[in-house]
């Protein structure tokens, strides 16, 4: 019977010690590769992830945007980190100087980077709000519409079908770009009754009106001019026609009625349509906002000029401004000026 060779001890315990020593340089490798070496480059294009977007695809996308500085590196480590299960959709923009660890847990976590919303002013009605909102956050025009739709958010906001656009103050929001549309709609509501303070609910009770019938008020008086020193006198006028029990006769409400703001005659043909916002037949008010008006004109109206105005007419010289009466005789001399002088302005083109 043969006798088992003995194994070379010296070279058993080398080999642990290459082994070893191979593990702690695989190590350190591994962990300078992760902790230590910064792999993120500030400025780098912004990454959108969508709910949509697979694993491959966020790697395309922060290649292309070109935020990591070695691919290779961190790709090692996500995929050690099995970043692919759990990567989260969202806005990011990467500081500079972050290590592959680092990276991985933005992504992982969805800590975002919050974009700028803009609630645009001159925004006549629903479905174009939607598409506006929709170009700035992950949801889609379509998501946004049925959610602007549903009756009950509508009235758990306090809002029915005309006032619901009262409740978009133009301003720009700092958001998350993943949030849901119903998330989104309660951050504006909640910044609408933010706007909405003690002082301008008091403003807007001594002028005999509710906080919708202000913007709704504001929506016409933006209307009628862009230049804001003049808000408050026209803001004035209406008041004064409101509380006389005159008809507003805003030559405003009847574009929105027939549905054409290019309009620059209001024809008799125009005057007869038979809609709530034809303020030439219907008393008061209309029943709801016909643009998103600026916060500027919102305050006009707050602080509406106390006069005996009645009446106005753009003024002949064409310079965006008007000219205002208290008696219909007054206003007649100032619209035949006006009118004189935007015949002679066609005949002459």
């Amino acid at each position: 019977m043969k006798k088992k060779k003995k194994g070379n001890p010296r070279k058993t315990i080398l080999t642990i010690l290459v082994s070893a020593a191979i593990a702690v340089l695989a190590c350190g490798a591994f962990y300078i590769m992760t902790y230590c070496r910064p792999n993120s480059v500030a400025g780098a294009k912004a990454i959108n992830i969508y709910r949509t977007t697979d694993y491959a695809g966020l790697l395309d996308s922060l290649e292309k945007s070109g935020a990591v500085r070695n691919m290779g590196t961190f790709k090692f480590v996500a995929r050690q980190m099995k970043l692919a299960q759990t990567f989260k959709p969202g806005h990011y923009e990467l500081q500079g100087g972050l290590n592959n660890k680092q990276i991985e847990r933005v992504f992982s976590h969805g800590w975002q980077t919050p974009v700028k919303l803009l609630v645009r002013p001159f925004v006549r009605d629903l479905d174009r709000m939607s598409d506006l909102l929709s170009r700035q956050l992950e949801a889609s025009s379509g998501e946004i519409s049925a959610a602007l739709a549903d009756k009950q958010i509508m009235e758990s906001h306090g809002f029915n079908r005309y006032t619901y656009l009262a409740m978009f103050i133009p301003d720009t929001y700092e958001v998350y770009w993943t949030m849901t549309p119903l998330q989104l709609l309660d951050r504006l509501g909640k910044e609408y009754n933010a706007f909405w303070n003690d002082s301008r609910k008091t403003k807007a009770r001594q002028a005999g009106l509710t906080p919708e019938q202000v913007i709704t008020l504001a929506s016409i008086v933006i209307e009628e001019t862009k230049y804001e020193p003049e808000m408050p006198t026209i803001a004035g006028v209406y008041i004064n026609r409101l509380r006389r029990g005159m008809l507003l006769q805003a030559d405003p409400t009847v574009k929105y009625a027939v549905n054409d703001p290019s309009l620059r005659r209001i024809l008799n043909v125009h005057l007869q349509v038979d809609s709530p916002y034809n303020t030439y037949k219907h008393p008061g008010l209309p029943p709801g906002p016909i643009t998103t008006p600026t916060k500027a004109a919102i305050d006009a109206v707050l602080g509406y000029q106390h006069h005996d105005y009645l009446y106005f007419c753009a003024d002949a010289s064409f310079n965006g401004r008007h000219r205002f009466a208290s008696t219909l005789a007054g206003h007649m001399e100032n619209a035949r000026r006006f009118h004189a002088a935007l015949n002679a302005r066609e005949r002459a083109k």
